[in-house]
């Protein structure tokens, strides 16, 4: 098998009192290099798959573009330390990102690393489309995501970002190594789909941390459904922004962290005690 983000090793598996060698599939993890008119801005710990869809939706996320149209295009450079993105922007984008200057040294656990100042922390976004979406489609949502995710059957080892109808059927799916590049894949993804903000969901697999929710507001999206817990951060950000958030979802259950009043579900009984 040859898959892009995938590489194979021997390994020494101990199952069930026995000891056997077989072959293993492990998630692939690349230093990547985003260029901007040769100069990096940004270097992140990626699976070396989708890269047009992740520097496409990082340069929208980021703020280095406002629209799609404004990447030009982008070349995929293997080096022996890792793979150079170079993105051709808009030259009015160019003069200012480099103004901002901002350089990030990413990896898959933070989205954060690397800013020069506080306030950088929060570029400000517009509030979010007022979506409402029922607690059936954010379940639906997460179990046919379980069932699209070829790189983790293989590896066990990646998080996956999926686009979802306000029924919650997933339309776009991509993973990644790291939650927040699986994010800003999916998000390229939508753009180059021409998908409507207003017109459905975001559903993932990590917790939703702030970059989560200030990555997926900045697309547009209204709501968000992860499948763990949200931060305080994500919360206030996400109640800032209007943003629906829905964290714990499993099976028919979920948490309203952000946007109840329009999560459509049974009637709300009185609040537990002792919290």
């Amino acid at each position: 098998m040859n898959r892009p983000g995938v590489r194979v090793a021997e390994v020494v598996a101990h199952r069930d009192g026995a000891v056997r060698v077989r072959d293993d599939w492990l998630a692939d993890e690349v230093p990547v290099a985003l260029l901007v008119d040769g100069v990096s801005q940004a270097v992140m710990l990626a699976t070396p798959a989708e890269l047009d869809d992740f520097a496409l939706g990082f340069a929208l996320t980021e703020g280095w573009i406002e629209r799609a149209d404004e990447l030009y295009g982008s070349e995929v450079e293997a080096t022996p330390q890792g793979i150079e993105l170079h993105l051709q922007l808009a030259s009015a984008r160019v003069w200012a990102l480099r103004e901002r200057r901002r350089v990030l040294a990413g990896r898959t656990g933070c989205g954060l690393c690397g800013i020069e100042s506080l306030a950088q922390v929060e570029r400000p976004l517009p509030p979010v489309p007022a979506v409402t979406v029922a607690v059936g489609a954010l379940a639906r949502a997460q179990r046919e995501l379980a069932r699209q995710q070829p790189l983790n059957a293989l590896t066990g080892a990646v998080h996956a970002a999926a686009w979802c109808g306000l029924d919650g059927a997933v339309q776009l799916v991509r993973e990644d190594i790291g939650r927040h590049n699986a994010l800003d894949k999916l998000v390229g993804a939508m753009a180059r789909a021409g998908v409507a903000p207003a017109q459905g969901f975001i559903a993932i697999t990590s917790r939703a941390s702030f970059e989560m929710v200030h990555k997926a507001a900045a697309a547009g999206v209204g709501a968000l459904a992860a499948v763990s817990a949200p931060t305080a951060r994500a919360v206030r950000t996400a109640q800032t922004l209007g943003l629906v958030l829905a964290g714990f979802v499993r099976g028919d259950d979920c948490v309203a962290y952000s946007g109840a009043e329009r999560l459509q579900g049974a009637a709300l009984a009185q609040p537990e005690a002792g919290l």
